[in-house]
């Protein structure tokens, strides 16, 4: 059983990576890539169509459906790693999972937040806003620097670096926080007796 377990654990991960693959070739449509992108989306768009019908999981530019169908199945690949592993899993593990996955889509978005955050700063310093790269990347970042500068500071005006550090240093701050707390909660859920 658990070598049934395993196969699957593998056919889940060969699947996981031939979406990546195809994510990353939408990223060079206007590249002549033969008919590989065509028999890729055949495979995965069938898998990937069922997210992209939420709304949430998309804010402006970013489609986070993509993120959120790969996360699923990296829980269902944890979940037989785990069972092949061990031949049980409680529910504790199971919700320990669930948290840790869904921990790592809202790390990889933190993380990408940052990023782009970093980028935007430099942007302003370099003084390079006029480049068609740098609209696109401004038009992700001022959403979550309105929000988090409009919490952090009410209805004070403040300078566009200050604007920026500050955002950057909250969601470091709660990237750290987070990561902490998802730590020790998964270790608690995984003790679980059930």
């Amino acid at each position: 059983m658990s070598q049934i377990i395993r196969v699957l654990s593998s056919l889940v991960s060969i699947y996981m990576l031939i979406i990546f693959v195809r994510i990353i070739l939408t990223w060079f449509s206007g590249m002549d890539q033969g008919r590989v992108p065509e028999i890729l989306s055949k495979v995965t768009d069938p898998y990937l169509n069922w997210f992209r019908r939420f709304p949430a999981l998309r804010v402006g530019y970013l489609d986070l459906s993509p993120i959120v169908a790969l996360g699923v199945l990296s829980l269902v690949n944890r979940v037989l790693s785990t069972l092949a592993a061990y031949g049980i899993i409680s529910i504790g593990i199971i919700l320990a999972l669930i948290l840790q996955v869904a921990w790592g889509a809202v790390a990889f978005f933190l993380g990408f937040l940052i990023l782009i955050l970093i980028l935007r700063l430099i942007a302003h310093l370099l003084k390079l806003e006029s480049n068609p790269f740098w609209y696109i990347i401004e038009s992700i970042s001022r959403p979550v620097l309105f929000r988090i500068n409009r919490f952090i500071f009410k209805d004070r005006i403040v300078n566009f670096t200050t604007g920026i550090i500050t955002t950057l240093a909250v969601l470091a701050a709660a990237y750290l926080v987070f990561n902490i707390a998802v730590f020790f909660v998964s270790r608690l859920l995984v003790r679980l007796p059930i």
